[in-house]
């Protein structure tokens, strides 16, 4: 999973310009790679009780989500494309990893995605 999450992700960035013709090859490219990189998350993630959660926690959080995914979220214009892609992040994390938090805290990884969603 480390060698797939270090090797295999990548998501370019493009100046906003190039991307918002959404036709536009690097356009389509960026969100292939984007929504490929969301199916690496929730298989990551789905390891979590079989794996230590602190490896899977920082392969999906720290790596994947923060370095990668939160980049193209935050270069996404706020609609329903941006709502779109934060609902499927939102949607590959276990609940389990919330039981135990108290009311309006998060996760130490998931600060900046936090912020971003009360935006």
């Amino acid at each position: 999973m480390k060698k797939s999450v270090e090797e295999d992700v990548f998501i370019p960035l493009y100046p906003k310009s190039t991307v918002e013709d959404k036709s536009s090859l690097r356009s389509k490219f960026q969100e292939r790679q984007f929504w490929s990189a969301v199916k690496l998350l929730s298989n990551v993630v789905l390891w979590d009780g079989i794996v230590q959660e602190d490896k899977v926690r920082d392969l999906g959080l720290s790596k994947l989500l923060n370095r990668y995914l939160l980049l193209n979220i935050l270069n996404t214009p706020l609609g329903p494309e941006n709502i779109e892609k934060c609902n499927k992040v939102v949607a590959c994390l276990p609940e389990r990893w919330f039981q135990d938090l108290k009311g309006g805290s998060t996760l130490p990884e998931l600060l900046n995605f936090s912020q971003h969603l009360l935006q």
